[in-house]
């Protein structure tokens, strides 16, 4: 099942459940100045959770464009480097404010995986926040899972907030099991471990508590549903590869770049591999963050934008000895802008700013050589 077909039906079940599809926000947040990029799915809709606004409709389901490469969330320097770090990724979710909560969340999450996309049931494990008995009580009765599969985290792991204050609840995600053979070794391994074998694949937010300014929670007075499922990591699972990297989503750019090296990805050493992957994140986000607007700069936002494509740039350069990185950009706007037409709109813009960029770091690189 390819990337287009899993993104129909994601968005023509919970349409059929009656939620309202809602289009992807810009990456850069036009309302909250807290934050660099949009990261979440649920950005577009703090207010809704916060009570300060109203829409027409109670339900809703996304795939939100995101960004995780600076602040809080910044998953830059592991990118490359693991099967499934990405700075850009898209996140889909479903959405609830005031409607249902934990009890349709957990259902109707399974019932898509297990009855929609026919994921083997058994490969499937869930996490719940430590002291949540009503999730729990729902994963074992009316989902069947057995007590061996699932397992309570504490709240660093399964309690979620939105700030230091304010709406937060307990988190229970679905895991799915690569295989014993990527086992870390270690007896307590888990959902929730570090290694390779539990991938999480989807996490049910349920927003019920009103966080005070000293750490007591009171019960909202509306609770709501927050949920995200990374479409690289579904696919991955959907598509049985080892890494999120081997989908369709990066198999354009990838053979772009197998042309432009001579090198075949699948043949090469593990640091050739790693800077293919780089290169295939990199072109995503720095492409989607410009065409919404996004420009390289020294601080904020922009130095993000330019730290990756500086960072690209040098992968790049130990590729091939030529900095190919803004011809990739093509590719990737040809293979997505169906999807998302501002990157045909922004063609021009996206690949005039690659350009300059490394360019102009190309000069710096060179000039910083010579000093030393």
């Amino acid at each position: 099942m390819n990337s287009f077909e899993i993104r129909k039906k994601f968005f023509d079940y919970f349409k059929q459940l009656k939620h309202e599809q809602v289009e992807s926000s810009s990456l850069i947040p036009a309302q909250d100045k807290t934050l660099l990029f949009a990261n979440a799915g649920m950005n577009q809709f703090k207010d809704l959770f916060l009570g300060k606004e109203e829409r027409s409709y109670k339900k809703a389901v996304s795939i939100q464009k995101c960004i995780r490469a600076g602040g809080k969330h910044n998953d830059l320097e592991n990118v490359g480097f693991t099967k499934r770090h990405l700075t850009f990724f898209e996140m889909m979710g479903n959405f609830s404010f005031g409607d249902y909560f934990k009890h349709e969340a957990i259902q109707y999450a399974w019932e898509f995986l297990t009855k929609h996309l026919h994921i083997d049931p058994l490969k499937l494990s869930a996490t719940v926040y430590t002291h949540d008995d009503e999730a729990y009580t729902i994963r074992r009765t009316s989902i069947g899972l057995p007590e061996d599969r699932i397992t309570r985290l504490g709240e660093v792991d399964n309690f979620w907030q939105m700030g230091d204050t304010g709406p937060c609840g307990p988190c229970s995600e679905i895991y799915y099991d690569t295989g014993a053979s990527l086992e870390c070794g270690n007896t307590e391994c888990r959902p929730g471990c570090s290694c390779d074998r539990f991938l999480e694949i989807w996490n049910l937010v349920f927003m019920q508590y009103d966080r005070q300014l000293d750490g007591t929670d009171k019960p909202l007075k509306q609770t709501g549903v927050d949920t995200g499922m990374g479409l690289e990591r579904l696919c991955t699972v959907l598509q049985r590869k080892d890494s999120v990297f081997d989908t369709d989503l990066f198999e354009p750019l990838i053979k772009k770049m197998e042309e432009i090296t001579g090198i075949r990805y699948a043949q090469a050493e593990p640091e050739i591999q790693g800077a293919f992957r780089v290169l295939a994140d990199h072109i995503r986000s720095s492409c989607f963050a410009i065409a919404d607007g996004g420009i390289p700069s020294n601080e904020g936002r922009g130095y993000v934008i330019r730290k990756i494509i500086r960072r690209a740039a040098l992968f790049a350069q130990k590729l091939s000895g030529e900095n190919f990185f803004p011809t990739l950009a093509p590719t990737l706007i040809d293979y997505m802008s169906p999807l998302y037409p501002e990157l045909k709109k922004e063609e021009k813009q996206i690949c005039t700013t690659l350009q300059y960029e490394v360019e102009k770091f190309k000069v710096t690189f060179i000039h910083g050589q010579s000093i030393l």
